[in-house]
């Protein structure tokens, strides 16, 4: 048993000219300290106490067998021209030691620290301190150091060494037997003299007395419980589980492309394949696993019934099929099949009535290397974002590790399981989903490009006049930005915090658009956005996230010019997307938009002339200007997830658009496609449900943030954060499976008895 001695002064002089002076000489150290104590707060404010209370570096039990006496000097003096009258009280610490799993309860003042000993058991390799305390306030500080004298158990010095931490109600702190050599620890409780570490303002009676020194009575109940924290065995469960439990996917795609090839072979041995085979399958042509063709020439299909522009040349009479590569292709503005198209797509894109054909004129390779475009420059993207993102998250461990400060990151300390440098390992692994299904959902999307290059090279006539035209390069960019998800989540969950928060959200909200830019890329291929446009409102969006993240807390006036951008932007793409992008977007804008304004509202009010397309858009404005106006009003803190919400409500908005025009138009939807959307249904519940379960917030102080923490829920290794990161990334799967599925269908249907909407 090791012996600790705490000494107790009190003086009744409250004098700061002539303070008492105590110095206590121990074999191995000396401590000092001045009676009236005084502690120093914001503005040079002090605070004095009268009464101090300090525990002696502890001596270790000699190994002689008779017991030895512990000889200490108590020194006393002052400089006082009188006399002071004072009081010393020496007592043993009966529990100074504390043990596994059993809960101790003490009080601790700014002047009456308290620390205490704790002992490795033989088969404990980590442990979790957990202190606990029913009251918010005063703040206080949690330190663990090691077995030196003498101990930092002052406000002031209290970060000098060990790990510390800042508490109101709630703190934990892991400890690794590792970092430990003598198996040993003191664990440090102290008590500060103001509040505004732990987000708590100062007392009022002390606003405008910077030059007073205030003597507050600033006492706090605390208990502590060391519990062992999990075996290296937990560890290796829980990274079983998270490969395997997505490896389960790869298992299923495989399955399916396997029962899918069973009936396609069968149905091609019956010699019943035909393009009206009613199950939505053609040769080249399978749900998930199998292809529809890109496309083709899209000029070969008979324009008489459906379009009001020329019939185009006959894919025999163009290029060969099979010189889909990339090195015969030009830009755009080289290369074009339609003879005068610039008038020839305002006459066709002003009809009432569009179809796939009107919007799909343009020669598939061209089109086809467009949207490659938006693959390889989310690589370039994602290459030169990661680096500096994984260099900078590096930096962060390394000064917690070095300082000790685990104020610097906000974790759920209750369940942060430490692996090698990282500190919270769990919230890392979990986002291994992200990455192998965004690697699966890639291989997927490769077959179907192969198959469909292979269909290209047959020329099957049914390839080129029917189905829904694919290009696959938005589909490639999904996937690596689902896989750059995962990577920039574990980067920002190194040490997740206010400054970095922006990672794990940039390609959030880069998926969300690609997701909507392929939703509107499925029924006009000929008129969607460029790549480099595309990345560059991304590029804006994330600029703004940034400074609503800097600007954003208390900033009137960047939430007036955001709520305008935001605006103004939905105004303009809602013209852009009625008008089938023939309304010009420069100087002239306004003029213009008020003469349709006045001719189709004020001068003749009649029917929109597309009915859809307005009820979609006049819902979606109305959406957007109630997030603007909702902003402006409550300028939430989150403003990263503030446009994160934005986002995907327009996504889901358009998405359940989609679905119901496409169910008014009788068309069908497939078993695939159909399990896919209630499967992203149910996903996205449970995963919205686990992200609402707050555990920790950088909008909030350290110690704050710290209040919301809670343990483990699954395997004893992950957290309720944690399995947000499974099912989110699983949601995200199957959400892109909808869109690559959701029109198989069609693959039966000629493209100008297509709708647009």
């Amino acid at each position: 048993q090791v012996d600790a001695v705490r000494v107790y002064v009190n003086s009744s002089s409250e004098n700061l000219q002539y303070p008492v002076l105590f110095v206590v000489r121990q074999q191995k150290g000396v401590l000092s300290w001045q009676v009236p104590l005084i502690f120093r707060g914001l503005y040079q404010r002090t605070y004095n106490y009268q009464e101090v209370s300090r525990t002696l570096c502890p001596s270790e039990p000699a190994p002689e067998k008779k017991p030895s006496d512990q000889i200490i000097f108590v020194d006393v003096a002052s400089m006082a021209p009188f006399n002071i009258a004072y009081e010393l009280l020496v007592t043993r610490l009966e529990n100074f030691q504390l043990e596994t799993n059993k809960p101790f309860n003490f009080t601790a003042s700014p002047s009456q620290p308290q620390y205490f000993l704790y002992k490795f058991p033989q088969d404990v390799d980590s442990v979790i301190i957990k202190v606990v305390s029913d009251a918010v306030y005063p703040c206080s500080v949690v330190s663990v150091q090691d077995i030196v004298c003498p101990v930092y158990d002052l406000d002031h010095n209290v970060e000098f060494n060990g790990v510390y931490q800042s508490m109101t109600k709630q703190a934990a702190i892991t400890v690794q037997r590792k970092d430990f050599p003598g198996e040993q620890f003191f664990v440090v409780f102290v008590i500060k003299p103001e509040d505004y570490a732990c987000g708590g303002s100062v007392p009022s009676s002390i606003h405008g007395n910077v030059n007073r020194t205030w003597n507050l009575q600033r006492t706090k109940n605390l208990q502590v419980t060391i519990v062992p924290s999990i075996k290296r065995s937990v560890y290796i469960q829980a990274m079983f589980f998270s490969f395997l439990s997505f490896l389960s996917f790869y298992l299923g795609s495989v399955v399916v492309a396997f029962v899918h090839y069973i009936r396609v072979r069968r149905k091609a041995s019956a010699g019943r394949l035909s393009p009206e085979d009613g199950s939505g399958i053609m040769t080249s042509s399978h749900p998930i696993t199998a292809s529809t063709p890109e496309g083709s020439s899209y000029g070969a299909i008979d324009e008489s019934g459906s379009s009001g522009g020329r019939q185009l040349s006959s894919p025999e009479r163009g290029p060969p099929a099979g010189s889909d590569t990339d090195s015969s292709v030009e830009e755009e503005s080289d290369f074009d099949t339609m003879p005068e198209i610039e008038s020839d797509k305002n006459v066709i894109r002003t009809k009432v009535f569009l179809y796939l054909s009107d919007l799909s004129r343009k020669d598939r390779r061209i089109v086809s290397k467009k949207y490659k475009i938006y693959f390889w420059n989310i690589i370039t993207i994602a290459v030169f974002y990661a680096l500096p993102v994984i260099q900078l998250v590096i930096t962060y461990q390394t000064v917690v590790n070095v300082t000790g400060n685990q104020d610097i990151c906000y974790y759920n300390f209750l369940c942060a399981h430490p692996l090698g440098v990282l500190s919270a390992f769990n919230n890392i692994l979990s986002n291994v989903g992200h990455m192998l299904l965004g690697f699966l959902f890639l291989l997927i999307v490769l077959r179907r490009d192969i198959l469909h290059r292979r269909a290209m090279e047959m020329k099957d006539v049914y390839t080129m006049d029917y189905g829904i035209p694919k290009h696959f390069g938005l589909f490639y960019a999904m996937g690596i930005a689902l896989m750059m998800e995962g990577v920039l989540s574990a980067c920002y969950h190194v040490c997740p915090n206010y400054s970095n928060f922006q990672f794990d959200t940039s390609f959030m909200y880069m998926i969300a658009g690609l997701c909507m830019l392929k939703l509107y890329q499925t029924r006009h291929p000929d008129i969607n956005a460029s790549a480099y446009s595309a990345y560059a409102s991304f590029a804006v969006v994330i600029c703004l996230a940034v400074l609503g993240v800097v600007f954003g807390k208390n900033g009137m006036w960047f939430w007036v010019i955001f709520s305008m951008i935001h605006v103004l932007a939905s105004l303009a793409l809602s013209t852009q997307i009625y008008y089938m992008g023939r309304f010009k977007i420069d100087l002239g804008i306004f003029r213009r938009a008020a003469m349709v304004l006045y001719t189709d509202c004020i001068q003749q009010c009649s029917r929109p002339m597309y009915m859809d397309r307005m009820v979609l858009l006049i819902v979606g404005n109305l959406v957007n200007w109630s997030f603007a106006i909702f902003g402006l009003v409550y300028r939430p803190r989150d403003f990263a997830s503030y446009i994160l919400g934005i986002f995907i409500c327009n996504l889901l908005l358009y998405l359940a658009f989609y679905i119901i025009m496409k169910l008014r138009s009788s068309e069908k939807l497939l078993p695939i496609p159909l399990f896919c959307i209630v499967a992203t249904a149910v996903v996205w519940a449970a995963a919205l449900y686990f992200f609402f379960q707050t555990l920790s917030s950088w909008e909030e102080t350290p110690a704050e943030s710290r209040e919301k923490n809670r343990s483990c829920i699954l395997l004893g290794f992950f957290d309720d954060h944690d399995v947000w990161h499974f099912l989110s990334a699983a949601a995200l799967f199957f959400s892109f499976l909808v869109l690559l599925t959701l029109d198989d269908d069609l693959d039966t249907v000629r493209r100008d008895k297509i709708p647009v909407f």
